[in-house]
């Protein structure tokens, strides 16, 4: 059931995830929905949340969002802020090739950051 899946178990498929450096940012969506249908979560690719509002991936109530490189720290926040706010969504998984600092919870509902560099396991410059 879609209400069962929690934001542990969409991060752990996720931290599962080693994607080769992408080219584009939609490389990174092709290799994050492969993961997520071989962990056999159903998930939504762009979807509407509100009104001008689209996330990346939709897992049952999971928002997850994908950001090539080293995204701002403000603007994804604000983005995250916009997504938190919709009833859709219970937590929130930020997938980036860089690490970022963003806040554990908004909204309060919580945030997971998961940074595809350190699951490479090399510290790129």
């Amino acid at each position: 059931m879609l209400q069962d899946i929690t934001l542990a178990m969409v991060a752990a498929a996720l931290m599962e995830l080693r994607s080769p450096i992408a080219m584009y940012e939609t490389d990174l969506h092709a290799c994050v929905r492969q993961r997520l249908e071989a962990a056999a979560f159903p998930c939504q690719h762009e979807a509407r949340l509100a009104k001008g509002c689209r996330i990346d991936f939709l897992v049952g109530a999971i928002g997850v969002e994908i950001k090539k490189g080293k995204p701002s720290a403000a603007t994804l926040t604000a983005q995250l802020q916009r997504y938190a706010a919709c009833e859709a969504v219970d937590g929130l998984i930020v997938v980036t090739e860089r690490s970022v600092r963003i806040p554990k919870s908004v909204c309060g509902k919580p945030v997971q950051l998961i940074t595809l560099s350190q699951l490479w396991g090399v510290a790129l410059p």
